[in-house]
């Protein structure tokens, strides 16, 4: 189950598994982490109407947890759940944690110090955007799917590039699937831009309401670093600027919204080049969506 951000990928996966006794996976990249709940739209415990969701608060705040890591990790909880007779449901809008887990990442070439050092200084220096522009350059669909802040994967990009020669999405269709024996039905959500964005800012909203501020105030207290990995993600890095005096409530509120439907348009772009999506129209919620989705499935599963 996927699709871009705010689209109702949460309540569909739920009426899926509670039709087919399936248990949802996690494919957010976000959500893996202890601690950011609000931010990440964690769906609560008590919302989850007893059904078991897999890759949630698995790892601390300030533990490098990849994309490839997450494969081993789903594989393994998937084979788990298809031998006790239930169904996997594979649920979030994380593209390149889908592709790691039904298509493959490539091994790479090892770290390079030397190179990194000179890179992570352009960043420091220059700021991370200086890469960003550099890495459009050379691989330009690596650009379109990470962000111009996210430096760590923007370095690791342009280190692939610069040892090897050739782009990272490259090397992607020369990989193999780690559960090469599974079939994937993937099925995709989407909505309008002025949907989406209507709902993204209502979402916003209601984060800051529920306490967005202080579970940041929080975790800060209890010790983690603002350089901890999910502090530079959406929502988390605009509210820790406001909390630096950087802009007023108002205006983070405004600006996440903004990046968050910026976020949703690459994820469209990056599903889209995914191959084998059956696409469905409507928010995930809406009964109309849930009826079509689960007549796809009984003719799929049948």
């Amino acid at each position: 189950m996927l699709g871009p951000t705010a689209t109702g990928k949460s309540a569909l996966s739920l009426a899926i598994a509670e039709r087919f006794g399936g248990e949802i996976v996690n494919c957010d990249s976000t959500a893996v982490y202890r601690g950011f709940d609000i931010g990440t739209d964690k769906l609560p415990a008590s919302a989850r109407r007893g059904i078991p969701h897999h890759l949630i608060d698995i790892v601390d705040p300030t533990d490098e947890y990849t994309a490839a890591q997450f494969a081993r990790d789903a594989s393994a909880v998937i084979r788990d759940i298809q031998s006790r007779g239930r169904l996997p449901i594979v649920a979030g809008g994380t593209g390149f944690y889908y592709r790691a887990l039904t298509r493959g990442l490539f091994p790479g070439p090892g770290r390079d110090a030397d190179l990194r050092a000179r890179l992570e200084a352009i960043a420091a220096c220059r700021g991370p955007e200086r890469l960003h522009r550099l890495l459009q350059r050379v691989d330009a669909e690596s650009a379109r799917r990470i962000q111009s802040r996210d430096t760590k994967r923007m370095v690791r990009a342009l280190e692939v590039y610069f040892l090897t020669g050739r782009p990272l999405t490259d090397h992607f269709a020369e990989t193999e699937p780690p559960m090469p024996e599974a079939e994937f039905i993937a099925v995709a959500v989407k909505l309008p831009a002025a949907a989406i964005s209507e709902r993204v800012t209502r979402r916003v909203d209601e984060q800051f309401e529920r306490g967005l501020l202080d579970e940041i105030r929080g975790l800060l207290a209890r010790g983690v670093p603002e350089s901890a990995r999910p502090f530079g993600g959406l929502v988390y890095r605009q509210a820790l600027e406001h909390l630096h005096g950087v802009r007023d409530e108002a205006a983070t509120r405004a600006l996440i919204s903004q990046e968050n439907r910026r976020y949703a348009r690459r994820q469209l772009i990056w599903f889209r080049k995914e191959p084998g999506l059956t696409w469905f129209d409507g928010p995930g919620e809406s009964p109309a969506m849930i009826s079509s989705v689960l007549n796809f499935l009984d003719a799929s599963l049948s």
